[in-house]
């Protein structure tokens, strides 16, 4: 699935919740929570979907990697404060809450790690390079991708073609 604006992004959708929650949070937090800390939880929070929109708008893959791996140091900093916060025998009453924005926090690193990770190999370089020719060896290249996957399923299965190809787990 492409995705045309970043608001449509699971991952920013996700980062998103967290502002939300943060956000109830903070409200509720006991006023020994200092100002500063309240302060660097809130940017944190925010740098999560600020980087991943702007990473999305940047237009080539490797400014997108480097925005969405901000991102998931921004969703590591959250954690991290959470952490320390969850330490504080004054929190206890805070604990669900806090528990809760941890994992949303880690739900965002685990699905901005799947994402970088599926642009490593990615050759395609982003849609800045994107223009007419580069367009067409890309869907040219992935017709001829799912032909010879279509062509290796019609071989017998003891064929040495298709026993190659299973073993390296391409099929």
């Amino acid at each position: 699935m492409t995705y045309q604006r970043f608001e449509d992004l699971p991952v920013w959708q996700e980062a998103a919740r967290l502002y939300d929650q943060a956000d109830e949070f903070l409200e509720v937090a006991p006023r020994r929570v200092r100002a500063s800390f309240r302060d660097q939880l809130e940017r944190a929070v925010v740098s999560v979907s600020n980087n991943i929109a702007e990473g999305f708008e940047r237009g080539t893959t490797k400014e997108l990697l480097a925005f969405l791996y901000i991102a998931r140091g921004s969703a590591g900093e959250v954690r991290s404060m959470l952490c320390l916060l969850d330490r504080r025998p004054w929190m206890k009453e805070f604990k669900p809450q806090i528990l809760t924005l941890k994992a949303t926090a880690e739900n965002c690193s685990r699905q901005l790690r799947g994402w970088a990770d599926s642009l490593q190999d990615s050759e395609i370089e982003g849609q800045r390079h994107l223009n007419r020719k580069t367009r067409e060896q890309f869907q040219q290249g992935k017709r001829a991708s799912a032909f010879q996957q279509k062509l290796l399923q019609t071989l017998p299965p003891n064929h040495p073609l298709r026993v190659d190809v299973e073993k390296r787990g391409l099929i």
